[in-house]
């Protein structure tokens, strides 16, 4: 299921944003992209997603503004001291003054931007306003999947009913009436016997058996009505169910596929080529639910 969130956070001295996208998977597949330094919130940023979701492709990503932290100077006393060696052995002629503070800081390298060094509460307590802000962006995802699943919901139970309305077509189709049947089945035999008139009892029924079987789909058509009752069930059961119908679609495609191989007319074939039609749609807004 797509989806995305953003939270934004902040200590006074670093901001941070964390923004995750979310799209459609088979299964979860999680990918973090955080700024140096910060690898340590891995761990536990990958288990939170794990911990929220069972499905999809999630991008989590952290971004720092460190505008707010001031700046951290420091001068090179080393090569403050080196200069000022220099010029006190220097003979300074008439009309030059010698050489002040503030011009000396001016020399490249003399202030050098050092970073801060944070103790170990200050890091701890960020690290765990960013995680939870991070947390915060999970459920933010979640409920827009949840508002998502809504409408798909509709949609699949749509499709779920189309199937179940193909499956009574094709229980009420007149070529598996009994009457057919045993019009068909006589037809099938006098030309069986007139290919072969001398064929043996035990032969003929064998043939009559087989041709019994194959024009029988009503194992069939009872094994789709269980599937649209499984489905319906795992629709209101409601939390991830995407896997699990997912496996009904392959179910409800071999029923369906059986189905056009054994049809004995051309009526209750087109049912079964509508309903492969139906199940590929079924599947494809499957794919989209968690």
């Amino acid at each position: 299921m797509t989806g995305f969130a953003r939270r934004d956070g902040g200590d006074g001295v670093v901001g941070w944003t964390w923004e995750v996208k979310s799209v459609n998977g088979k299964a979860l597949d999680v990918r973090l992209r955080v700024p140096g330094g910060y690898e340590r919130l891995e761990p536990q940023a990958r288990a939170a997603a794990q911990g929220a979701f069972t499905r999809g492709s999630l991008q989590i990503s952290l971004q720092l503004d460190q505008s707010e932290r001031p700046p951290s100077l420091k001068i090179n006393q080393a090569l403050l001291t080196q200069l000022l060696e220099q010029i006190d052995g220097l003979e300074i002629g008439a009309g030059v003054e010698p050489a002040r503070l503030d011009g000396l800081l001016t020399i490249r390298g003399m202030v050098e931007s050092v970073e801060e060094q944070e103790d170990e509460a200050a890091r701890a307590a960020r690290d765990t306003a960013q995680l939870s802000d991070l947390a915060g962006a999970l459920e933010d995802l979640e409920a827009a999947r949840r508002a998502e699943g809504v409408h798909l919901a509709a949609t699949v139970t749509g499709h779920i009913d189309a199937i179940a309305d193909l499956t009574a077509q094709a229980q009420a189709s007149a070529a598996l009436q009994p009457e057919a049947l045993r019009a068909k089945l006589k037809g099938q035999l006098e030309e069986l016997l007139g290919a072969a008139p001398a064929l043996p009892e035990e032969r003929l029924a064998q043939e009559a058996a087989i041709l019994i079987t194959k024009a029988d789909i009503r194992e069939e058509l009872d094994r789709l009505i269980a599937h649209v009752a499984a489905a319906r069930d795992l629709l209101a059961e409601g939390g991830p169910v995407g896997r699990r119908l997912d496996f009904l679609c392959q179910e409800f495609n071999r029923e369906a596929n059986t189905l056009c191989a054994k049809s004995p007319d051309v009526a209750l074939n087109r049912i079964g080529l509508e309903l492969k039609t139906v199940i590929d749609q079924l599947r494809e807004q499957v794919q989209n639910l968690e």
